[in-house]
């Protein structure tokens, strides 16, 4: 087994937090499909990039056509 294999069998749960808002459960249990939510971030706001629920680091949202992706831009050692 070749170690390019090995890590190719690794799953990996990856997360990118755009913005944060904070609003009472009622309300959340309130909305339907469709609904917005407000988030603390602005246009150019650098987003949190999350491996297995821990801190990767930080990248930028870059939507080229109908793709949408994160750019990584630094790494938290």
């Amino acid at each position: 087994m070749t170690p390019e294999s090995a890590i190719g069998d690794v799953d990996l749960e990856i997360s990118v937090v755009i913005g944060t808002s904070v609003m009472p459960i009622y309300q959340l249990l309130k909305m339907g499909r469709g609904a917005v939510i407000e988030l603390d971030a602005w246009i150019n706001d650098r987003v949190w990039i999350y491996v297995n629920n821990r801190p990767f680091g930080r990248g930028e949202i870059i939507v080229r056509g109908n793709t949408v992706a994160v750019e990584v831009l630094d790494v938290i050692e």
